[in-house]
């Protein structure tokens, strides 16, 4: 791992920002969640928003033999309005080679974006608050196998207070689904590994059901409640094999996760294992601090689950609505919640379309509305106001689509209430970018000061201009 001591995010300063946690937990009781504040709805609760219209979409690329330097990069898109370069990419950063490029996340502060590559489980670490709207590459964690005690395909990138966890996706034994959570501070230095319980090695959890099979993919927190939930996927194995193949070879298609666990979120302490059958992906958590649920989507089943707390304290998960047809696997991926809770967004890889769902009552989501977005959708983001939706196409370099359905875009969508409009489309091939997965936001005068006045909104970094 490089390092770079005099400009290393600072790691002792993580008991001021518990303390300040804390305190941004509070103002979001106190402050709505019906602002106009522009950022992505499924961020960490530890972590500032943005106030305002979002400036830039960052978007973490994947390299693609042929196209352009065939090398994964950090894709920099202004989508303000008010911009002479709206629409338009303004800023490219190479990392040399593929590395599988999939997720990213930013520190609790904001100031460095986390990116990961799941072949080779690389980290690359991007400085986004000296020059918001050109990114620069901070540091590289090249032994996150090694320092992790063998986790390989670093995922998500989740801030809690002053540091970072990382969810793993394989592990270096048999490149299968057995897994972990990673934990390091702000700066790139390793702390901890959590294990994903299994059957052989429970850790003190209890099965709900049938399953405990030590799969990992997303991870996300309540706080208040003092939980952490996480997901399950497929391992190395599986994810760097051809779609195709894959889907051909049953041996493979019994190598995915059926899990989702609950933990204790500061004890890191795994507390409750339910079965949810058929890969549950990203995990999207209400909002609304008196709302204690969140939800994912099964990628082999098609189906909706959601995780609740019941009456008696208990926590609980149930699959509450289908996606589209089941019987056609039309393969659910990113989903975003809105955030007054009442809408969520699914996307479909499959059939490239995104899907609406009413879900003022969480237990029986209801569709209603769809749009096509193009062959294939993967990532969708959605503003705060929940008026701008963005929407990129690739979801694995082996897994997406071959020849005139494999479109790589990002697209900019206006939300009326009733339909989405198109604003602007990039076509990344076009272009030689490569295949464009996970979108962040950013803004030019994110960092100017904090704004802890009692009508704050909701983590918000007070911007100083609205100036383009």
């Amino acid at each position: 791992m490089t390092d770079k001591t005099d400009k290393n995010p600072s790691s002792i300063d993580a008991v001021f920002r518990v303390a300040l946690g804390v305190g941004f937990l509070l103002l979001a009781i106190f402050s709505g969640f019906n602002r106009a504040v522009a950022d992505e709805t499924c961020m960490s609760p530890y972590m500032a928003k943005i106030v305002g219209q979002e400036d830039y979409v960052y978007v973490w690329t994947l390299g693609m033999v042929g196209v352009g330097d065939e090398q994964d990069k950090l894709v920099t898109v202004d989508v303000n309005p008010a911009s002479p370069s709206y629409g338009q990419v303004v800023a490219t950063l190479s990392v040399g080679g593929r590395n599988e490029a999939h997720h990213s996340g930013f520190t609790d502060d904001r100031q460095y974006l986390w990116a990961s590559g799941l072949d080779t489980s690389r980290i690359f670490i991007f400085d986004v608050h000296t020059d918001p709207s050109k990114p620069a590459l901070y540091k590289t964690i090249t032994d996150f196998e090694k320092q992790s005690g063998g986790v390989v395909g670093p995922h998500t990138n989740y801030a809690l207070a002053g540091t970072m966890l990382l969810t793993g996706l394989s592990n270096n034994k048999d490149h299968g689904g057995r897994t972990a959570l990673v934990e390091y501070t702000n700066g790139g230095d390793y702390v901890d590994t959590y294990w994903i319980p299994t059957d052989s090695d429970l850790r003190g959890a209890v099965k709900s059901g049938k399953y405990a099979d030590g799969y990992n993919y997303d991870v996300r927190v309540l706080p208040l409640r003092n939980i952490m939930l996480t997901s399950s996927f497929t391992g190395w194995s599986n994810y760097m094999m051809d779609f195709g193949k894959m889907l051909n070879d049953p041996e493979a298609m019994k190598r995915f996760g059926n899990t989702m666990v609950l933990w204790n979120l500061h004890t890191k302490q795994p507390k409750k294992i339910f079965d949810v059958p058929g890969a549950p992906l990203e995990i999207r958590c209400a909002l609304n601090p008196i709302h204690h649920y969140c939800f994912t989507s099964t990628a082999l089943t098609s189906k909706i689950w959601l995780v609740y707390e019941d009456p008696k304290g208990e926590w609980q998960a149930k699959e509450v609505a289908d996606i589209a047809d089941p019987s056609k696997v039309p393969l659910p991926v990113d989903i975003s919640i809105q955030s007054d809770d009442a809408l969520l967004w699914v996307n479909t890889f499959m059939d490239g379309t995104t899907r609406a769902f009413d879900i003022t009552d969480p237990f029986h989501p209801k569709q209603v509305y769809e749009k096509k977005i193009g062959a294939q959708v993967n990532m969708v983001s959605s503003s705060w106001d929940g008026k701008r939706l963005y929407f990129t196409s690739s979801l694995l370099g082996n897994w997406d689509k071959k020849g005139k359905d494999n479109e790589q875009f990002f697209k900019s969508f206006h939300w009326d209430g009733k339909q989405l409009t198109e604003k602007f489309a990039i076509d990344f091939i076009d272009q030689k970018l490569g295949r464009p997965h996970q979108m962040r936001f950013g803004a030019r005068s994110l960092y100017a000061r904090l704004d802890n006045r009692p009508d704050s909104t909701n983590l918000a970094l007070k911007r100083t201009d609205s100036s383009p």
